[in-house]
């Protein structure tokens, strides 16, 4: 499987700040890819940082004015599934930011007690799928599971973060993971939640917007605030635009009868 992926931002700094990107695929191998940072004409160099399940963050102190970021990348080959420490074992059954399990406590013990393994998460995926309407722009950066549910309706990342915060209310790890999605539309960056079940992590995308086996990933973390893909700090940033592209050889089906894991 060859996979083709890139992201192209525009963005407007009113002064000096450090920005943080999480664009680029995670770390792995078979990767060919090029970054391109400049401002004002002039290619500026980021630090690369590594972080947790092979997520990679570029960092760099940007100058006030307009600043414009290219990335691509071809993937080739599927990865070979990282171990799993017991410490994601326990971090990922904490509620968190935008996933408060415990606050959904009661609803996903009435809705979902005594199931378990596969039948627990296409059962929490067509919950999910079944409440909520996707709708872009309807709502918040700061919404999370609690608003999201309460709203009936979001965007991929507010599907993933009730995904996550249901299942880790019934002691199931689950983590949210960014990711460039082939055969999404309307093409972006997407979010999908993981989910630890019978000793491997599993795709649980309740927005069935693009086949899971086609996913690369890109950042993974408790939540969204994890797995943005700009902060900033020190200086307000506008994001003048934006445009993702994700494309594979061949586009799988995606057979919901069967786990599958981010590769």
């Amino acid at each position: 499987m060859k996979r083709t992926v890139s992201a192209h931002l525009q963005l407007h700094l009113h002064g000096e700040a450090d920005l943080i990107f999480s664009i680029a695929v995670a770390e792995r191998a078979g990767v060919s890819e090029r970054l391109d940072i400049t401002s004002g004409g002039t290619r500026l160099e980021a630090q690369e940082i590594t972080g947790r399940h092979g997520t990679r963050l570029h960092r760099l102190t940007g100058p006030v004015g307009p600043m414009v970021i290219d990335y691509s990348a071809e993937i080739t080959g599927q990865a070979e599934p990282a171990p799993v420490e017991q410490l994601d074992i326990i971090e990922y059954r904490r509620p968190s930011r935008y996933c408060e399990s415990d606050t959904l406590f009661a609803t996903a013990q009435s809705e979902f007690a005594g199931v378990h393994g596969k039948e627990l998460l296409d059962a929490v995926s067509s919950w999910v799928g079944d409440r909520l309407t996707y709708v872009p722009g309807a709502s918040q950066p700061t919404d999370g599971a609690v608003a999201t549910m309460l709203a009936r309706r979001g965007v991929c990342r507010d599907y993933a973060h009730l995904v996550v915060a249901l299942l880790r209310s019934l002691d199931v790890p689950a983590r949210l993971a960014s990711v460039y999605a082939p055969g999404l539309f309307p093409m972006d960056f997407h979010a999908v939640a993981e989910a630890y079940v019978e000793g491997a992590w599993r795709v649980v995308d309740a927005t069935a917007l693009a086949p899971r086996s086609s996913l690369v990933r890109i950042a993974t973390g408790q939540d969204a605030s994890e797995t943005a893909f700009l902060s900033q700090h020190g200086a307000a940033v506008d994001l003048r635009w934006m445009s993702v592209t994700a494309v594979v050889d061949e586009l799988p089906g995606d057979d919901l009868t069967e786990y599958v894991s981010l590769r």
